[in-house]
């Protein structure tokens, strides 16, 4: 492997730590691609070490998020066990899938994800009135359940359903749902992966370095957070997310039709 692309592709690991960090999601939809087009990792290996990087990233960010009292513990837990059941059922599905469909299906995770961040959330007035309420149990079980599938089987689609989830099932308002979305991500992470490494080896040094690197960036994400604009950082980072969900789309899509065709 060429050491100028693991300088560039450690230099974007900062990234998946700076949006973990501040928006409570991301790491996936930035991680996988980068493993993948940048350090040429197969599609399953690269959904499983981006599972790793991002478990451990969300950890480390939560610290902070924790000591600054925006981690709700309760409502973390609850969705992150059933969280961590379909990551690990997700885990054991995307090892039996090929790597093409897994990254088709990526591309899709991102492209919806981001039409939902561009968007933006409706009911705004209405979530601090929710704040206070405990969501009703068996939502949360099933709304962790189904964002845990679509984790452990792409890899991606943690935060950025779950910080929803919580901000609008919940009624967390927007910077505790990010605190707590970290706990349930690392929760969920960890039961995925351990679902992948039934059927994938990783190249630990070079993951291992590049969390170290993400490490780095989470706490400038945690310093940042609450002091850049919701809306424009949203909406400009699902811009970002479209654009790259597009060209994993294009990269893959092609190929795919072709081998299933036999054209």
């Amino acid at each position: 492997m060429e050491p100028q692309l693991i300088i560039i592709a450690l230099a974007l690991a900062a990234l998946v730590g700076v949006s973990l960090g501040l928006l409570g999601g991301g790491g996936s939809i930035l991680t996988v691609p980068i493993l993948t087009y940048v350090l040429g990792m197969p599609p399953r290996e690269a959904i499983a070490a981006s599972l790793f990087i991002v478990g451990a990233t969300s950890a480390v960010s939560m610290i902070g998020h924790a000591k600054a009292g925006r981690v709700r513990w309760k409502a973390g837990l609850l969705f992150g066990v059933a969280g961590m059941a379909g990551a690990f059922a997700g885990g054991i599905l995307g090892g039996l899938i090929p790597g093409a469909i897994l990254m088709v299906l990526f591309a899709v995770m991102m492209i919806v994800t981001a039409t939902a961040m561009i968007r933006g959330r409706k009911n705004q007035a209405a979530k601090s009135s929710a704040a206070e309420h405990t969501p009703a149990l068996v939502r949360i079980l099933l709304d962790g359940f189904l964002v845990g599938i679509a984790t452990g089987l792409v890899g991606a689609g943690g935060g950025f359903l779950i910080v929803p989830a919580l901000n609008l099932l919940g009624g967390l308002p927007m910077a505790i749902a990010v605190g707590t979305s970290l706990l349930v991500i690392t929760m969920k992470s960890f039961a995925g992966l351990g679902g992948y490494l039934f059927s994938v080896q990783l190249n630990w040094p070079i993951v291992l370095a590049f969390t170290a690197t993400a490490f780095a960036g989470s706490f400038a994400g945690v310093a940042l957070a609450g002091r850049v604009p919701e809306r424009a950082l949203r909406k400009g980072f699902g811009i970002f997310v479209l654009v790259m969900g597009a060209f994993v789309l294009v990269q893959e899509l092609p190929p795919l039709i072709t081998s299933l065709t036999g054209a």
